[in-house]
């Protein structure tokens, strides 16, 4: 499986008990969704290897406790431990209306209300304290924050997004 087909779930963040168990932190609003899966793919260097799930459970919120198949001891789950978690893209449930994953916007239009075309997103930044839009216009990069009342509309098919953002914050960049 390569890591462009896929989606990044969360992260190994802890051992849980002394037979293996681990804690992931799920990157997710809805972990619940996550509760019945065979198995994920675990990141190692620039391979993802797949783990089957022998149970799991919701842990504290959004973390999932997960015993896999073949890790029953506290050297096993070390081994585990800090890597990433991936799921095949194809098992993201599908989103409809105004609401996106990161990374199904990736390369659509951003058209702002005001501005008019501002260019082409290239990137999602969700280290900022919030995330933001990097667009590419003829070379200069310009970031919309992803902010609810900015979006007015998500459209799939021209592979466009319509915002209406604050005057002057587009041609700040420019």
């Amino acid at each position: 499986m390569r890591k462009e087909d896929c989606f990044y779930l969360g992260r190994i963040v802890t051992k849980y008990s002394f037979k293996g168990e681990v804690v992931i932190k799920l990157d997710t609003d809805e972990p619940e969704l996550y509760t019945e899966m065979e198995s994920v793919y675990v990141e190692f260097g620039a391979n993802l290897v797949p783990f089957f799930i022998e149970k799991s459970s919701l842990h504290k919120g959004n973390q999932l406790r997960v015993q896999f198949e073949d890790v029953y001891s506290e050297a096993a789950a070390d081994a585990i431990l800090k890597s990433n978690v991936y799921l095949p893209a194809t098992m993201l449930p599908e989103l409809t209306g105004d609401k996106f994953y990161f990374h199904e916007v990736i390369g659509f239009t951003v058209i702002d209300a005001n501005f008019g075309e501002v260019g082409q997103i290239v990137h999602i930044n969700d280290k900022a304290a919030q995330p933001l839009f990097e667009i590419d216009r003829e070379g200069n990069e310009i970031f919309i924050p992803m902010v609810d009342d900015f979006i007015k509309k998500v459209d799939r098919e021209n592979k466009t997004i319509e915002v209406e953002t604050p005057d002057g914050l587009i041609e700040l960049y420019l």
